[in-house]
């Protein structure tokens, strides 16, 4: 495991498409506990949230031979679960409407389509496309902070530039994101994004 653990992402999905399954768990392990607190943080239920995660982890071994990241493997991994989220939410929103239909009937609900992965790939290509529109500097402390998970601090110090710049980056960034991306669903937009959208 040692071995794997020192690979890259990329090195890990290479031996993931070999059948690796020791790639598989380096990546379970790396990526375990930050899927799993993006999950809990929106579900109130911990076992829930660690299912989410498992069905993550299951489909990128059953889709390892067909698996093309246009994005880095953390940013298709958040989204993944950040998917698995917003299916548990529907299913309990629909179990519930069942209960009290008056309370729900006007509430909009995201619900997934019969081919979920093809709708997962047109997110992420729709996101992709909205991305790569924005302004190089804004692309690029978006992409620092969305997909690397660093602190506007952090972003700061590695393009030498100030915290506020930063923020105003972030900013324009989801703003222009935000507008480019308005037909899809508000709710997954907010998983996305996070508290900023």
């Amino acid at each position: 495991m040692n071995s794997y653990g020192s690979l890259s992402d990329n090195e890990l999905v290479d031996l993931l498409k070999e059948d690796q399954q020791q790639a598989l768990s380096a990546l379970y392990f790396r990526y375990w506990d930050k899927l799993l607190s993006v999950a809990g943080n929106r579900l109130d239920n911990p076992e829930i949230a660690e299912e989410c995660v498992q069905d993550v982890f299951f489909s990128l071994w059953q889709r390892r031979n067909d698996l093309k990241l246009k994005y880095s493997l953390a940013t298709y991994l958040a989204v993944a679960v950040k998917y698995q989220v917003i299916k548990q939410l529907d299913k309990q929103y629909r179990l519930q409407d069942r209960k009290d239909k008056s309370l729900y009937a006007s509430q909009e609900v995201f619900h997934p389509s019969a081919d979920e992965h093809l709708l997962e790939k047109e997110l992420m290509d729709r996101i992709e496309v909205a991305v790569n529109r924005l302004p190089e500097k804004c692309r690029i402390v978006f992409k620092l902070s969305r997909e690397q998970g660093m602190t506007n601090k952090q972003i700061a110090a590695d393009l030498d530039i100030a915290e506020k710049t930063v923020e105003a980056h972030l900013s324009k960034a989801i703003k222009d994101l935000r507008n480019d991306l308005s037909s899809i669903s508000p709710l997954i937009l907010l998983w996305f994004f996070g508290n900023n959208y």
